[in-house]
């Protein structure tokens, strides 16, 4: 009696610190990096897809995080998803012919912009709009392509 007790309290004990470690695995892997800056500038970018980019998702260039998306909205004039994020101003130098794609953290992670430099000699500033974008590459979508396709076919050519 008192080991089967025993067990039962073990086993709870156990329970209870894997749903702990689960919300605090949550709490910190859910974009709690906190972008606090005063001084920044605002950037627009216009995508295709956003697939599931959120508001205060990452904006990172050569993986340092420079800035958050602020807003996302559909335009439906251009039929485009409009990405607003700002920028610290202390990245005041980042080329206007610049571009920005929907990229995610790991295989199955949460999506963040990365930028990419240009070379033009004029820079981004307030209420300047990204033209070079590349949108969300959905997994479901190339999964459905080779699923469609099959997979590759060889040639038919025996080596010998």
């Amino acid at each position: 009696m008192q080991q089967t007790r025993t067990i039962e309290l073990g086993t709870g004990l156990f329970a209870l610190l894997g749903i702990g470690a689960l919300f605090f695995l949550t709490t910190q892997t859910t974009g709690s990096d906190d972008f606090n800056v005063d001084d920044t500038y605002e950037v627009a970018a216009r995508f295709d897809n956003v697939g599931s980019l959120k508001p205060r998702a990452p904006v990172s260039m050569s993986g340092v995080t420079i800035g958050r998306v602020t807003e996302i909205h559909f335009d439906s004039d251009a039929l485009e998803a409009v990405v607003t994020f700002v920028v610290d101003s202390q990245y005041d130098q980042i080329p206007d012919d610049s571009d920005a794609s929907i990229l995610t953290a790991g295989l199955l992670g949460s999506q963040y912009i990365g930028l990419t430099a240009g070379g033009s000699p004029l820079y981004l500033e307030d209420g300047s709009e990204i033209l070079f974008t590349q949108s969300a590459l959905l997994l479901e979508n190339i999964i459905g392509k080779f699923l469609v396709s099959g997979p590759p076919e060889s040639d038919g050519g025996d080596e010998e």
